[in-house]
This record gives structure tokens, C-alpha cells and sequence, in this order.
């Protein structure tokens, strides 16, 4: 608890900071990522309204009574309660008056939080601009910390194993919901709890987020395996690729070229550089090999709390790199009827560029199943 309140202390201190420099006289957090990695936990949301209003003069939450006493067990911020019979006005007036946000010019919120709590609170705040978190919040969250950056290593290197795992077991005949159950069980040997699991055999890998099911392995399928779970409060997020027997035509042409991608997109990634400048460095490569139609998704995300969280590598990201940030590298090419290929690497970046997680080797595995 202790340490968990220290860091709580020291990311309220950075929060602050962020909003003075920003403008923002309020912040508004709903249950959710926001309030998990500011304070450490997240009470349980529903319907009832349950915000945490942070300005510099203070923070305070208005809480369901019902959630108080669960709540208070891991923060001693002030929570001004109301019951379902009362409902929930005077505690959100409370709160604003406890923190001095009544006269609150420019509002920050949660982008997560449920729309009825956003418009509750900006129906006090008469004249109030709002925004969202990325300045603030959103931009503190992108930029991993020593402990984050353990976790998700440790994480990553869960969902290596669990890869492995993944290749040893196929054979022809078993179904792509099978390996996904052999995944899952790799995953919670090692005490991780499933994320998700994308198992694309043959054709299905061209769609790249297949729902995993009952199509059959067979000899020569290419098959897309993208796996993550969550390890110590942190996801893991890879994709590699299986071969069954045969290679099916121009694959390893298709994985060089989606390999090459990877590595244009590691070496355009430092510090400093535009978000969108990484995702043109891989969709120009591959559409400099004749493939660009092909590439169908962004060339990555952020990786923390969440597993899709800013920062975001699309052709329209306006976020600039900087040191600390964890995102995904995964370009792909999907040729419809035949196979999708799609080869993914979570990295942090440091000031000469991104160090990979994962210690998995990124060629196709070819089993003979």
C-alpha cells in the first residue's frame, strides 16, 4: 500500500504539473485506465455516477456509497458519497466546491468515461471549455516508467513461451480454436490470464482480426498466431507466423518484404519523430515492393494499461516520439483466398531507438504437423 500510495503521490504531482502548463483548471476521471494508472486501482463502475476531480487545490471523487468503503481501502482521497435514494447531485456539488472547481474556464476529461457523467458535470460548469486527456493525463501515460517497462518484459517474454508452445503443438486436423486453448493454457501456467487470441490457418489469416474457431489446420496453410495476456497488471501483444508442411507460394517473398517493413519502421522510430513518419517508413517500403494495397491497418499502437492505448502509428498521428513510449511495430500484407502475414514487436523507445521485448526470432516456424 505503501508503495503504491508513493507513486499514486508522484504521478497526482506530475498530473498537476501537466495541467498548469496546459490551462486546465479541472480534470475529470470516470472508472477506467485513467483513474487505474493515476491512482493504482479503479473502483467498480456502473451506471452510478463515480467521478475523481483533480484541480491544484486538490482531488476528491464523488462516489456511490455503496463503492466508499471497497474504495477506501486502497486511496485517502476524500469521497463525498450519495445513496441511490438520494442520488448523486449534492456529492458531485460537494466535490467541485472541496476541490474549488466551481469556476472552472477549462475542463479536462476523460475520454473513456460515460457520456451522462461527462455532461453531469459540464451542465455545472456553464461557459466551460473542455477537452480531453491527451495533454495531460493521456500524454503523462504514454511515457513508461522503470517498473511499467519491467512488467511489460516480463510479460512479453510470457507470451515467447507461450508462442512456443503454440508452434509444438500444431498438427494437421486440429482446429484453430484448439491451438487457442493450448495458448491459453501456456499462458496460465506462467500465471498470465488470456487477452486475446487470433488464430487465422489458410485463408483466414488475410483477415486481420479473424475470430478464432473451428476451421481445420492442413498442410500448407500459413497461419497468422497473434496472442497477448496480462502478467503482472500488464498486457503482452506478438504475432508470428506457422507454416504446415509446404509453404504455400511466395510466402517467404511476402515475409521479407513484411519483415523489411518491420525494420524500416524500427530504424525511422527515435525521439522526436512524428508518429506518422514510422508508419510511412513501413507502408512505403512495402509499396515500394508492389504490396501497398495490401497493407490494410495501421502500423501500430501503444502497449500499457490498455492494450491499444496512445500513442497510435497511423499515416494521420500528429504525437511526436519521445523516450519512454511503448508501442507495437506491425506492419502486414493480406492477399484474400490465399494468407495474411503479419509479423508485430512491442518496443520502448530510448534515445537511439526502439529495444525490442520479445526475445522470440520473428522467421516462420515450419512444423510438419
Amino acid at each position: 500500500m505503501m508503495a503504491d500510495q508513493t507513486r499514486s503521490e508522484t504521478r497526482l504531482a506530475a498530473l498537476r504539473g501537466a495541467m498548469d502548463a496546459e490551462g486546465v483548471d479541472l480534470l475529470a476521471l470516470g472508472p477506467g485506465p485513467h483513474m487505474k494508472w493515476l491512482l493504482g486501482f479503479q473502483p467498480h463502475g456502473d451506471e452510478r455516477l463515480l467521478l475523481l476531480l483533480v484541480t491544484q487545490e486538490g482531488a476528491a471523487f464523488a462516489m456511490p456509497a455503496l463503492e466508499a468503503d471497497s474504495a477506501g481501502q486502497h486511496t485517502d482521497l476524500p469521497m463525498h458519497g450519495w445513496t441511490d435514494d438520494q442520488g448523486p447531485g449534492a456529492a458531485l456539488d460537494a466535490a467541485l466546491a472541496a476541490v474549488g472547481g466551481q469556476g472552472a474556464a477549462e475542463v479536462a476529461l476523460d475520454e473513456a468515461m460515460r457520456a451522462d457523467f461527462a455532461l453531469a458535470l459540464l451542465g455545472r460548469l456553464p461557459g466551460a471549455a473542455h477537452r480531453f486527456t491527451e495533454s495531460t493525463l493521456g500524454r503523462l501515460r504514454m511515457k513508461k516508467d522503470e517498473g511499467e517497462r519491467a512488467a511489460l518484459k516480463a510479460s512479453a517474454l510470457a507470451a515467447d513461451e507461450a508462442m512456443r508452445r503454440a508452434f509444438a503443438a500444431i498438427r494437421v486436423g486440429m482446429t484453430e480454436a484448439e491451438l487457442g486453448q493450448v495458448i491459453k493454457q501456456g499462458f496460465a501456467e506462467q500465471g498470465a490470464s488470456l487477452e486475446f487470441c487470433i488464430v487465422g490457418a489458410g485463408g483466414n489469416g488475410a483477415f486481420p482480426h479473424h475470430q478464432t474457431g473451428e476451421t481445420r489446420i492442413k498442410r500448407g496453410d500459413a497461419i497468422v498466431i497473434d496472442i497477448g495476456a496480462r502478467l503482472g497488471g500488464m498486457p503482452s501483444d506478438i504475432t508470428r507466423m506457422a507454416v504446415v508442411g509446404e509453404k504455400p507460394e511466395g510466402f517467404d517473398e511476402i515475409h521479407a518484404i513484411v519483415d523489411g517493413a518491420v525494420e524500416a519502421a524500427m530504424a525511422a522510430a527515435r525521439p522526436g519523430v512524428p508518429a506518422r513518419a514510422v508508419d510511412a517508413a513501413a507502408r512505403d517500403y512495402i509499396a515500394s515492393k508492389g504490396y501497398g494495397e495490401l497493407f490494410l491497418h495501421r502500423t501500430g499502437h501503444g502497449l500499457g494499461i490498455e492494450v491499444h492505448e496512445p500513442p497510435y502509428l497511423t499515416g494521420a498521428a500528429e504525437t511526436v516520439l519521445e523516450e519512454g513510449m511503448v508501442f507495437s511495430i506491425e506492419p502486414g500484407i493480406y492477399q484474400q483466398g490465399r494468407f495474411g502475414l503479419r509479423l508485430e514487436e512491442i518496443v520502448y523507445l530510448t534515445a537511439e531507438g526502439p529495444v525490442r521485448f520479445s526475445e522470440l526470432p520473428r522467421d516462420a516456424v515450419v512444423v510438419e504437423g
